[in-house]
This record gives C-alpha cells, structure tokens and sequence, in this order.
C-alpha cells in the first residue's frame, strides 16, 4: 500500500490544521493506521493510531484532547485533526499502515509502510 500525506504548513500558535493520508489500495481497509512526527534532530515518535474499524483510538500524552485522528475506508483515507497546536508540535509528520497486534502500533519499526511525510510548523 502506498500512502501519500498531505495538509503540512505554517501556523500559529493555538491554530489547527488537518492531515490527510490518502492509500492507494484497497488493502488499507485491512490495517491500523498510525500518525508519527520527526522534528529536527530527535527519533520519529508516535502520535496517534486507528483500528482497522476505527472502533479504537490511541493518543500520545502530549497530544490528547488536542489531536483526533479518523479513517473513511470507503475513501482510503485518514486523517489527523490538530487543534491547539504549538511549537512543540513543529515536525514532519508521517502516517503509516500495520497488520500488528493493536497492543505495539505505537512502536514505528513496526510499521512497514510509510508516506512521503508532511511539514508542520508552528511559529509566531
């Protein structure tokens, strides 16, 4: 499954965006979703994650209550709502697909399948 990400940019503090991942296959219907981040000089960390259903969700702590993440598998898509954001959330955010155990989505090298990434920058 190849996965493209977009809907990065420049805002505010306390602004929002949104990001979309768009899979090419239909085969996306049948994999957890995850939302991960790499800002400059630090190891990509976990940010979020879907079921297959979507019937369960995961949060990082520093993103809970401000990120919501979705899936519409009738259009091969998810998403990551960010509101509230701030500077710390300044990174490239990636989203990748897994069959693992729904127990290790938030550990990356499980992922096997990543988009291109999507620049988000917080900045006054």
């Amino acid at each position: 499954v190849q996965l493209q990400a977009s809907g990065g940019g420049l805002v505010q503090p306390g602004g929002s965006l949104r990001l979309s991942c768009a899979a090419s296959e239909r085969a996306f219907v049948n994999l957890h979703v995850g939302w991960f981040r790499q800002a400059p000089g630090k190891e990509r960390e976990f940010v979020a994650a879907i079921t297959r259903s979507a019937s369960s969700t995961r949060y990082a702590d520093s993103v809970k209550g401000r990120f919501t993440i979705s899936r519409v598998n009738a259009k091969n898509m998810a998403y990551l709502q960010m509101n509230n954001l701030q500077p710390a959330d300044t990174a490239i955010y990636y989203c990748a697909v897994t069959q693992i155990l729904w127990a290790y989505v938030h550990e990356a090298h499980r992922y096997s399948n990543w988009g291109q990434g999507t620049l988000v920058t917080v900045s006054s």
